[in-house]
Parts: C-alpha cells; sequence; structure tokens
C-alpha cells in the first residue's frame, strides 16, 4: 500500500505528517506563518505563505526520514474551512484569502441568508465567515478585483493546485461555502447565482477520499517521493479530524476542546437542521455527512481567566481538586466573542452572574468550566434535536487534559467520555488516511479506526439533577444579555 503524508494547513501554521506502510507515524513538521488584521473585523492571508511553508516542511521531512519519503504513495490535504483565495486567469492569487475568521461581510451574509430556498439547498446559515458572502462582499467593495476571478479556492484546494496542477475540491470543504447543494454533493447553480458567481468559477469536485491528481513531477523530484503519488481530494480541518479519530458512522464523534469547541456527530445520511446554527456538511468518505456544533470561547475563556488572574490555567483548575463539584452560585456565560450554536449571534458578549463578597478565584474558575461545558450541551441538546446519535464521544483538545473538566462535561452532556491512549490524532492523520485510500482504492471504513482508549470519563448520576437546574439557569440568562450589550 505504501506510505502516505497528510498536510494540515491550519490558521497559525502548516503541519506534515508522514506515515508508514501500517498507517503509523513516522515523523512530523511543522512551520508557522501570521494573519494579517488590516482593519477591525478582518483576517487574512498570502497564499504565498502556505507555499513557502509547505516547501519548508516538505525540506525538512526530505532531509530527516528520505527513505520513508521515498515510499510515499498518496497525499492528502486538510484545510481551514471557507477562506475565499481569488484566482485570475493565469492561477495567480489576486489578492489576499480571506479567511473564515473575517466578519466584515455580515450584510451581505444577512442579504443572502435571508433568500428563499438558500438554507435548505445549503443545508446551512450563511455566516459572515462562509466563502458566499465574502465574494460578495468584494463585488461591492472591491470590483475591479471581483472583475478579475477565474477561480475561487479554499485553502485546501489552493495547496492541491499547487500540488497537482488542477483545481480540485471535495465535498466536506465545498459543503461550507454557500454555493453548494450539500444534500445532492454538488454545486447549485441557484445559489451560485444568488451570490453572483459562475459554476465555472468553482473547482471540479471530487471525494476526498478519491483521487485528485498526481503530485507534480518536479515536486516529487525535488523532495524526494517516488513518480506517481497520488493526492486526494482531501478535506476540511474538522471532517479531517473526524477520519483521523475514525468517526464515519451514526453514533460516532468528538468533543474537541480547543480555542473553540466543537461537538461534532457523524450522520449517516442528510438531515439539517440550520434553525439551530447547527453546521451540516459533506463527511470526507463517500454517501455520510457530519453535523458539529461550535462555540467561540472554550479553552479561549479559560485562558481569558488565567490571564487576567496572573495564573496559569492549570494552576486554576489544579485549585478544585480532583473530585467534581456541584454548581456553584456564580454562573458564567462564555461569549467573548460572540456566539455560533445555538444563537448565531456575533454581538453578544460574556458575563458573571451571581457574584458575591464572598466569591473567590476557584469560585470565578469553577463558573468558567461550567459555563463552556453548558454552552457545549447547547450543542449536544442541537444535535439531538436534528436526531443525531450521541451515545459516546472522544474528549480531543488542550481542554482534555484537565480531568475535572472532562469530569463535568460528562455529567453535563450525560455522555461518557473517551480519553485516546495518545499518539497521533486529529487533522494531519485524517488527511494521510484520505491520501492512503485514494491511492490504494481501499475501503475507507479499514483506514479510519478509532484510536486506542486510555479510560473511560462516565457521567456522575449524583451530580445530574443538580447540573440539569443550573443549566436550565445558564439558559434562562441568555435573553437578558441583550439588554448589556
Amino acid at each position: 500500500m505504501g506510505g502516505a503524508l497528510g498536510l494540515d494547513l491550519g490558521t497559525s501554521g502548516l503541519r506534515a505528517l508522514l506515515i508508514d506502510e501500517a498507517g503509523q507515524p513516522v515523523g512530523a513538521a511543522e512551520r508557522a506563518y501570521g494573519v494579517a488584521h488590516p482593519h477591525p473585523g478582518w483576517s487574512e492571508q498570502d497564499p504565498a505563505d502556505w507555499i513557502a511553508a509547505l516547501e519548508a516542511v516538505m525540506a525538512d521531512l526530505a532531509a530527516r526520514f528520505p527513505e520513508a519519503m521515498a515510499g510515499v504513495r498518496g497525499i492528502g490535504v486538510s484545510g481551514h474551512m471557507h477562506g475565499a483565495t481569488l484566482l485570475d486567469a493565469a492561477m495567480t492569487p489576486i489578492r489576499p484569502c480571506i479567511l473564515w475568521n473575517d466578519t466584515r461581510s455580515h450584510a451581505e451574509a444577512a442579504r443572502l441568508d435571508a433568500l428563499p430556498g438558500l438554507r435548505e439547498t445549503s443545508g446551512n446559515i450563511v455566516f459572515p465567515g462562509f466563502t458566499a458572502p465574502k465574494l460578495d462582499w468584494v463585488r461591492r467593495h472591491e470590483p475591479e478585483a471581483f472583475a478579475r476571478v477565474a477561480k475561487v479556492l479554499l485553502p485546501a484546494a489552493f495547496l492541491n493546485l499547487y500540488l497537482t496542477g488542477r483545481a480540485v475540491a471535495d465535498m466536506s470543504d465545498s459543503a461550507g461555502t454557500s454555493w453548494f447543494d450539500t444534500g445532492r454533493r454538488d454545486w447549485s447553480d441557484a445559489l451560485l447565482e444568488a451570490g453572483h458567481m459562475r459554476r465555472g468559477q468553482m473547482p471540479d469536485l471530487v471525494e476526498g477520499s478519491d483521487p485528485a491528481g498526481t503530485l507534480r513531477p518536479e515536486l516529487a523530484a525535488r523532495w524526494g517521493i517516488g513518480p506517481g503519488a497520488v493526492v486526494a481530494g482531501g478535506a476540511g480541518d474538522n471532517a479531517a479530524a473526524a477520519c483521523g479519530t475514525g468517526a464515519l458512522a451514526e453514533g460516532q464523534g468528538f468533543v474537541s476542546l480547543g480555542t473553540s469547541g466543537v461537538l461534532l456527530a457523524a450522520r449517516d445520511g442528510y438531515r439539517p437542521d440550520p434553525g439551530n446554527a447547527l453546521h451540516t456538511f459533506c463527511h470526507a468518505v463517500p454517501g455520510r455527512w457530519y453535523q458539529m456544533g461550535v462555540i467561540l470561547s472554550a479553552t479561549d475563556s479559560l485562558n481569558w481567566l488565567a490571564r487576567i488572574s496572573g495564573q496559569s490555567p492549570a494552576d486554576l483548575t489544579r485549585a478544585l481538586g480532583e473530585d467534581l463539584q456541584a454548581p456553584g452560585r456564580v454562573r458564567f456565560l462564555p461569549y467573548l466573542s460572540g456566539e455560533r450554536t445555538p444563537h448565531n449571534d456575533a454581538t453578544i458578549r460574556g458575563a458573571f452572574t451571581g457574584l458575591g463578597a464572598e466569591t473567590g478565584l476557584p469560585d470565578l474558575t469553577r463558573a468558567v468550566l461550567e459555563g463552556v461545558a453548558f454552552a457545549l450541551r447547547d450543542c449536544a441538546e442541537a444535535l439531538r434535536g436534528a436526531g443525531a446519535d450521541l451515545g459516546h464521544l472522544l474528549a480531543i483538545g488542550g481542554g482534555a487534559r484537565s480531568d475535572y473538566w472532562l469530569r463535568l462535561i460528562a455529567t453535563v452532556l450525560g455522555v461518557p467520555l473517551q480519553v485516546p491512549a495518545g499518539g497521533e490524532l486529529g487533522a494531519a492523520l485524517g488527511a494521510a488516511r484520505l491520501g492512503r485510500v485514494a491511492a490504494s482504492g481501499a475501503a475507507p471504513e479499514t483506514e479510519m479506526t478509532p484510536p486506542a482508549i486510555a479510560r473511560t470519563v462516565a457521567p456522575e448520576p449524583a451530580l445530574a439533577d443538580a447540573f440539569e437546574e443550573a443549566y436550565r439557569g445558564f439558559r434562562a440568562a441568555y435573553p437578558g444579555l441583550k439588554a448589556i450589550q
């Protein structure tokens, strides 16, 4: 079957993971790059920085692992979703890529979202971070640039173009554009027309586990990869992470405690529910979809408290001890940067309530952890309302290192959390697995298997009722925030 290479194009850097014929990690390399914020709410990157990072990590791997690089037969790319990379007729970027966390196109997003049938076709709310409103913004504010657009590529598809010379994107990434019929797994001519775009400006479509092309010979020679290596369609970052954790079928999913929080459930069918700000996207493998709820401030909330208190996040959580405590009187609403699921509210902000003269830093820490857990419960309720099976979840991300937080989240969600035994997880591994499947023709299920589980964190029944009551109080506080924005 041969080895494979996974490339994860993140917002802050590119990670390359090399795996061997048995699918085991051999080595990895990373390079960082910056994000430009030329105006408030703007977030951009120069695609040339991605290519420079790619060349650097490939040179690093070629120098350290020449035999493994020579054995690479498949390559997969994962990328941060929704970014608008505008190319002219020569396939040269016209302007910096507008990233997923850029909010300048909020008015254009609202216009598109109000169009009859748009949510029904795309399966999603049109968020300002999605691709279609970005292009509508460029049309209105940069008409000369808009007139030159020959292709619009998502970040992962731009790397595919560099690797293969072909403009090809996969279904999972394309489903986050608001130009895509997510149920039919194809571009929608009606949605493209609504956004003043044409099908010819879109990349060709393949499934993420199917071949998108072969590695250009000059790159293969420079990087020490044998001729004919297959480049897969690839995936958006969360679909790739699902491939890396083996979350392909109904009942499989994960909770990710990173800067933001993600609760993802694999789906065997297409069952959109955009009214709750759920994301419903194609999976990276044929015939499957996934849904996820997203909160914007997960570990970001704890990091904020650590910053203003002068302590580390680990010190804050360590002060709570090991045993899960009943919810306190203090509540924290973790909307430091607005919120996605289920509120779709970019202007809402966070708050503490229930403060008293006796309130100390441990009370605030506990409230922050509980607030994030309750926000994830909002995501779980939205997913359950769409029919998702949340029988058990993997716990991944930096926040999953806190046993207290895991016990809390398991109890608030009412779901056992499985803690992986360690090793490589996530989008780079998922991308490498997609590369292996594209090169070998193997069934995705044989490659994208769950990790070994070190332990399972079960809900604590004795505290379930107390946290249920606290969650209802958390939910009741949301409407009142409108008055204090």
